[in-house]
């Protein structure tokens, strides 16, 4: 009898423990199931990713911002620019060549010392990225900037004549050059805010956000 009462408790335990682990198990499974939605993951087109704002950009993985395209001597202003908001190794850059179509610039001169002495004055007077241009039919005259769009080359226009630059002129001319561009990674909101603060400085620039180049 002793040992009938021992094999009931026997399997009532373990009927007991095994209800548990199944319990347990099922349990498991309804919290996979409620957790996993698959239905509800949504992959975000670039444009889709810049529509967000800055606000939401540092909660994403994998977007960059891209700023330019930048000159020469643009890149090391921008760089000055940037240098308060300590972006350390997520800012690289790439270069892109751009075929321009506007131009802004002074007649030629006479003679290339002529042409010199122009740029020199130019400079003097605070415009930067002047060059005198060496051959074909605008030999020796003075390059005040090369652009894409006519509202940039107009701004840059507007910029020389308020120096006192009178005789500037701006006009179609194909050229392709190469300038750089940008690329700052995982942008934080302020970081986005300071650089499209910053296009309106740089005419004939963007600020982009979107995923990042994989190339």
């Amino acid at each position: 009898m002793r040992t009938i009462v021992l094999f009931l408790l026997l399997a009532n335990l373990t009927f007991f423990t095994y209800t548990r682990l199944d319990a347990t198990s099922e349990g498991e499974a309804v919290r996979l199931v409620e957790q996993v939605q698959p239905e509800k993951i949504k992959l975000l087109t670039p444009q889709q990713v810049a529509a967000l704002g800055p606000g939401k950009l540092a909660a994403l993985a994998d977007v960059c911002l891209e700023w330019g395209p930048l000159t020469e001597t643009d890149r090391t202003r921008a760089l000055a620019d940037l240098e308060p908001l300590g972006l350390g190794k997520l800012l690289t850059s790439r270069k892109t060549e751009t075929t321009t179509s506007y131009w802004v610039y002074l007649p030629p001169a006479t003679s290339r010392t002529e042409a010199d002495r122009r740029v020199a004055e130019l400079r003097s007077r605070g415009l930067a990225d002047v060059a005198v241009v060496d051959a074909g039919p605008q030999r020796n005259a003075v390059s005040l900037g090369l652009f894409q769009t006519e509202d940039a080359a107009n701004t840059r226009l507007a910029d020389a004549l308020k120096l006192g630059v009178a005789n500037a002129r701006s006009g179609p001319r194909q050229q392709v050059i190469t300038n750089t561009v940008f690329v700052i990674r995982d942008p934080q909101s302020q970081v986005v805010a300071k650089v499209r603060e910053l296009v309106s400085a740089y005419p004939g620039t963007e600020a982009k956000v979107g995923n990042c180049d994989k190339a």
